[in-house]
């Protein structure tokens, strides 16, 4: 879609509900295997690219749409900030709005990304700690495979304000939801020992490392039974990835990067907040001439900078529209490719997945021949390493620590999380498949491997 002058969008939410929909297309009309290919054609050659989930992906079309807003701006940049804008950012927001099921385009806020929404949930929760709204001691719940940021997050805004942290320890690998949903009320119940209450959970819609889909809308459901104050969702994987619908989730806070999985370029995610009472206290990190004119208005003005990858989420949605069945099609046929890759992996290396296949999103996690001695965070980046620079491929490597494990044990402490995106083919993962069955044939261990 080229930018034009036309920014005579209606902007009210109800005017907008048509955006979120797909348009019903003709076989002809839907995007082909050849086009998908020149979609991506800029990724690095002869690289296996399995890894989509730690920086996504974004289509020539889309690169293109980018470069056609950075360019209007630059042509003539006051008109462009004083009167398009704002309506272009509303109505990026407003598609959002519809994709999500949000009540009202006022509860979404687009941010750079799910640090940002972090660091804008947690230091409002550090305030009400600071000003005495929350007593000292009371707890922030959090998964032990949070995201670093936000552990950092909750280490800059709440601790240093007198919040304490209780940390939900999950197992992996993961047999069913219910083990989740078991240590998440053990967690609970010591936040609210000795009189204390819980101020916030934090949960991973999908955890990224390990990565499994967690069980969002019951655990939400036991926060409100056990009267946890507020409840923030990082969902950093979500949008495009898993069905989101924040009303069924039923969550006070809910972020989603869309660069990882909805083919925007970085950076950009949105940050769905419910309205309530605290709604006027949310605000961005950076301030600016908008502060106090609420979240939405004040993240859509941050100063100058380039705000082209908040612009072109109308040209993005078009691009997903090409496939047949929408946002909801191509997560189905990820789900479903990634799961049979993963199976064909685990086969093939006499190991399992690291979950059940329906808790797998478009990622899947694959236990690695326990004979490559993957035993430290350190051996899964020495082989990651070795895989890129000497096998062109590109996948992240997990070490799951067993504290008990002794030399000769042929437990697997090793996992690979692959992705599929639209632009993978089988090759990708044979050529991983082949890779490590080579390193187990010539009697590789991860000690032998030195940084590069």
């Amino acid at each position: 879609m080229e930018p034009t002058n036309d920014d005579d969008h209606r902007t009210n939410g109800s005017d907008h509900n048509h955006l979120a929909k797909r348009p019903k297309l003709s076989s002809s009309a839907l995007i082909t295997d050849s086009e998908i290919r020149a979609e991506f054609a800029h990724h690095q050659s002869g690289i296996a690219r399995i890894n989509n989930g730690s920086f996504g992906s974004c289509p020539s079309s889309i690169i293109a749409a980018q470069k056609r807003w950075q360019l209007r701006f630059l042509q003539q940049p006051d008109d462009f900030f004083f009167n398009h804008l704002q309506k272009r950012i509303l109505h990026s927001r407003t598609i959002i709005k519809d994709l999500i099921n949000a009540e009202h385009v006022d509860e979404v806020s687009l941010v750079d990304n799910a640090t940002t929404a972090a660091a804008i949930v947690l230091q409002h929760v550090g305030w009400a700690f600071a000003e005495g709204r929350f007593q000292k001691g009371d707890a922030v719940v959090m998964l032990h495979c949070a995201f670093q940021a936000v552990k950092k997050s909750i280490e800059a805004y709440v601790t240093r304000a007198g919040g304490s942290v209780i940390v939900v320890h999950l197992p992996f690998p993961l047999r069913s939801e219910e083990e989740i949903v078991v240590e998440f009320r053990k967690a609970l119940a010591k936040g609210k020992a000795n009189g204390k209450k819980v101020r916030l959970a934090i949960i991973d819609h999908i955890t990224s490392m390990p990565c499994v889909v967690v069980p969002v809308r019951d655990l939400v459901k036991i926060c409100r039974e056990e009267g946890v104050e507020r409840v923030f969702v990082d969902a950093a994987h979500a949008i495009g990835n898993v069905h989101v619908d924040v009303e069924e989730i039923g969550a006070d806070f809910y972020v989603s990067n869309l660069h990882k999985w909805f083919f925007c370029p970085p950076s950009v995610a949105f940050l769905y907040c419910r309205k309530s009472p605290v709604s006027p206290d949310l605000h961005h990190p950076v301030v600016s001439h908008e502060y106090g004119n609420g979240l939405a208005i004040e993240s859509a003005w941050i100063g100058t900078r380039d705000y082209s990858s908040q612009l072109v989420i109308p040209e993005v949605l078009e691009f997903i529209n090409r496939f047949e069945g929408g946002i909801e099609g191509i997560r189905m046929r990820n789900h479903n490719a990634v799961v049979e890759m993963g199976q064909m992996l685990a086969t093939a290396w006499g190991t399992t997945l690291g979950c059940p296949p329906d808790m797998c999103p478009s990622m899947a996690m694959v236990g690695l021949p326990a004979s490559l001695r993957i035993l430290s965070d350190n051996d899964a980046l020495n082989l990651r390493t070795r895989l890129r620079g000497h096998f062109g491929i590109e996948v992240p490597i997990h070490c799951e620590e067993i504290k008990d494990f002794q030399d000769g044990d042929a437990r697997v402490t090793g996992y690979v999380r692959i992705s599929h995106q639209v632009y993978n083919t089988v090759d990708d993962y044979l050529k991983l498949k082949d890779a490590i069955l080579q390193l187990v044939r010539d009697g590789v261990t991860c000690k032998m491997l030195s940084p590069e």
